[in-house]
């Protein structure tokens, strides 16, 4: 996939998670989020732009495990 495609498509999914924020109907606004995700997901599968693919390693690597919020959860619910 070129990269101005790649752009386009991750202009199009912006777009759309913005507008699915700002809808006043919670259905067509889920909806909206949920087509600029699958956007994004196509862009990530059939464009292989690397940047965008290290961006979400990083994301995914920044988040804490499962394992640390559960051992934060009990030791709250201990004290």
């Amino acid at each position: 996939m070129p990269w101005w495609s790649v752009l386009l498509f991750l202009a199009l999914a912006l777009l759309l998670w913005l507008r699915g924020r700002s809808h006043r109907d919670d259905v067509i606004g889920l909806f909206t989020k949920f087509l600029a995700v699958l956007i994004l997901v196509v862009v990530v599968v059939a464009g292989r732009p690397l940047v965008l693919e290290l961006a979400l390693l990083g994301l995914a690597l920044w988040l804490p495990s499962a394992l640390q919020c559960e051992r934060q959860g009990s030791s709250s619910l201990e004290s």
